[in-house]
Formats: structure tokens, sequence, C-alpha cells
């Protein structure tokens, strides 16, 4: 005789709710403790890669100015110089910050972080 659930469905009424056995969660082995913090889990999460960008500002513009543009066009952004800059990741803005040229490389720019934006700022950007 096996212990499929669905061993009775032949003998239960109709209407009747069907019959499953128990089930009972297994006991950690002597001396193992379960630990939900468990290092290779957080380690596996801490591998995963993310998205991290810098928002300079953004411009709204109907479709016909947008086709007008071309080499050489300035687009206005919505922030001004000096202010701090969004730093997203994976789209949710996580803190913000300054723009510098990074120091052992002059070619490439870089965010000195001002403020952490907090989990309460955080339902206004998504």
């Amino acid at each position: 005789m096996s212990n499929s659930p669905f061993d009775d469905a032949e003998t239960t009424p109709a209407g009747a709710a069907p019959v499953f056995p128990t089930v009972t969660a297994a006991s950690p082995a002597p001396g193992a403790e379960a630990r939900i913090g468990d290092t290779r889990n957080i380690d596996s999460i801490l591998r995963i890669p993310v998205l991290i960008q810098v928002v300079l500002g953004s411009a709204t513009m109907p479709v016909a100015d947008l086709m007008k543009l071309g080499r050489g066009a300035i687009v206005s952004l919505d922030h001004r110089v000096g202010e701090p800059v969004d730093v997203t990741v994976n789209g949710r803005v996580v803190a913000r910050g300054e723009i510098v040229v990074v120091e052992e490389d002059n070619s490439r720019f870089g965010v000195s972080l001002t403020e952490i934006v907090g989990p309460a700022d955080s339902g206004q950007n998504g």
C-alpha cells in the first residue's frame, strides 16, 4: 500500500474534503543548528551584481524637438550646477552626492556621497 494522499480519492464521498497525511518538520541533527544568517547564503546574496547609476538631471521635450537634435545640440537639464545628483541602485535612489574628478585618472568622473537616502525617503522614488 502506498502513502500517496490520492489513494483515498475513490473512497472520499463527493463534496467531502480529501484527507491528506500529516507532515512534520524534520528536526535538525544533534549539534547542528538551523541558522537564518548562514554565511553561505549571505555570501551568495553579496555577489549579486546591481546597476549603479548617477542621474545628473532630466529633461522633457516634445518628439518634434527631439527629432531636431543633432551633433553639438545642448539639452538643458532640470538640475543646476552644484546641486546634488541622485545615485540610484537598480532604479531606486539610495544616495545623493557631488560630481568630482577622480584623482587617479583625471579623465574620469566620480561621485562624492553627501547624503544616504533612508527607507523613509525611498517611497518617493519607486
